[in-house]
């Protein structure tokens, strides 16, 4: 069973619903996190696991042959991020840093002058704690292609969730709803979709659930630190109300996140009265998606 935790807008506190999930889960089940935040990777620092590089991902590049480049510049014209520089009667110049390596170049090229080379954009670390296997993609720094590098985890995870005859797999998403999310959510059989009672919050909430009603994936919202704004809140419980969203559960903010967060431990280990709030999420995850008979 694949799961993925987003929620469109940062800091709504998807990665330790992530995390706390996990946890739960892998009491029961053989349990996998893949934390697809890319850029910004941080769940193994939530789980305290000690991660170690297991993979380098590359991206395609291109590379010319200059005895068969004729300096006709098509090359230059098809290249949208504008990493081909070309001058009249010069041989093409290429800025390695911007190029996505969507190798319309290779295609473009009359004379077959360009070949598929490689750069790095990024790692893939493996480590495990609390019985929970974890698999987290970091993007090198300067680099554009973070969609690239989730998808390259995302195969990694597959692979390894096979090996390792995982029950359950959750995908930590980043924020905002563009590839790199896209890429988290494709494939998976539910989302659990991590908001807070703000309005920023709750517009980039119909925005990344716009993207699971088009990929057709069940989803539920978990309304984090409701307590700060009940009555915001209850504008995202309208929300879900009127277009049938089940509301998974409702987290209070509390000191013990701040604590369990600067001590690097699950807040189920801080403070154990949230196992209760996880479980009950969990039950309603399996409850309204019929989860558990699959399981």
């Amino acid at each position: 069973m694949k799961i993925a935790i987003t929620g469109g807008k940062g800091g709504t506190g998807k990665s330790m619903v992530a995390t706390s999930l996990a946890i739960e889960y892998a009491k029961k089940f053989k349990t996998l996190l893949v934390d697809a935040d890319a850029e910004c990777p941080n769940d193994h620092l939530l789980l305290s696991v000690k991660i170690k590089e297991a993979e380098t991902v590359y991206q395609v590049i291109p590379k010319w042959d200059f005895e068969k480049c004729t300096k006709c510049g098509k090359c230059a014209e098809v290249c949208k991020q504008n990493a081909i520089i070309f001058v009249k009667d010069k041989y093409p110049a290429f800025v390695k840093d911007i190029c996505i390596g969507c190798k319309a170049c290779k295609v473009a090229c009359p004379t077959g002058a360009i070949s598929e080379g490689k750069k790095e954009i990024g790692k893939i670390y493996t480590g495990k704690n609390y019985n929970v296997n974890l698999i987290s993609g970091e993007l090198k720094l300067g680099e554009l292609a973070s969609g690239e590098i989730v998808a390259e985890v995302r195969k990694y995870a597959d692979k390894s969730s096979q090996q390792l005859k995982t029950e359950m797999l959750l995908i930590d998403s980043s924020a905002g709803v563009g590839c790199p999310v896209i890429a988290s959510l494709v494939g998976t059989d539910y989302i659990v979709a991590v908001t807070e009672p703000t309005p920023s919050a709750l517009h980039d909430l119909k925005r990344v659930l716009y993207l699971a009603r088009h990929f057709q994936i069940k989803h539920g919202i978990v309304i984090n630190k409701f307590d700060l704004a009940s009555n915001f809140c209850l504008e995202i419980e309208k929300f879900a109300k009127e277009n049938n969203i089940p509301i998974l559960g409702k987290i209070p903010y509390r000191k013990d996140f701040v604590d369990a967060t600067i001590g690097m431990k699950p807040i189920l280990e801080v403070d154990p009265e949230y196992q209760t709030l996880f479980q009950e999420i969990i039950s309603n995850v399996e409850m309204n998606n019929n989860l558990k008979q699959n399981l």
